[in-house]
């Protein structure tokens, strides 16, 4: 009886399991949304009450992946944030996360990602917003 159960309950779960949808991450997916959240990320710590006095000389980051000058930029704001270690906030929790998420992001994109990643603008301005 307890091996027919068993078989009954294992029998229910199969098509519950199949029916959802999963998607594993790609390689662009998974840049995509490194990208928002390092482009929110940065936003929040500039606002933050804690991190906005030494973050506020920083430029506003924004991550366009089809930007081919996104590169240059994220290579420029990790060696501002790395920078950032004479100043108090540079070691916090959250700036050093920043720091280190952007450089996986950098690596990822550079590596990694190398051949999925298509770059369809050069507008270096538009990063600037």
């Amino acid at each position: 009886m307890a091996i027919f159960n068993h078989l009954l309950l294992a029998l229910g779960l199969v098509p519950l399991v199949l029916s959802s949808p999963f998607y594993p991450p790609t390689c662009y997916s998974k840049v995509l949304t490194m990208a928002r959240e390092v482009t929110q990320w940065a936003a929040h710590l500039k606002r933050d009450h804690e991190t906005s006095f030494c973050m506020a000389h920083m430029p506003d980051l924004y991550v366009d992946v089809h930007n081919s000058c996104v590169m240059y930029k994220m290579r420029t704001y990790i060696s501002l944030v790395e920078g950032l270690r004479q100043r108090r906030c540079a070691y916090t929790r959250e700036v050093r996360k920043l720091g280190v998420t952007l450089r996986q992001l950098f690596i990822i994109m550079s590596e990694k990602c190398h051949g999925d990643l298509a770059f369809k603008i050069h507008d270096c301005a538009a990063l600037e917003r």
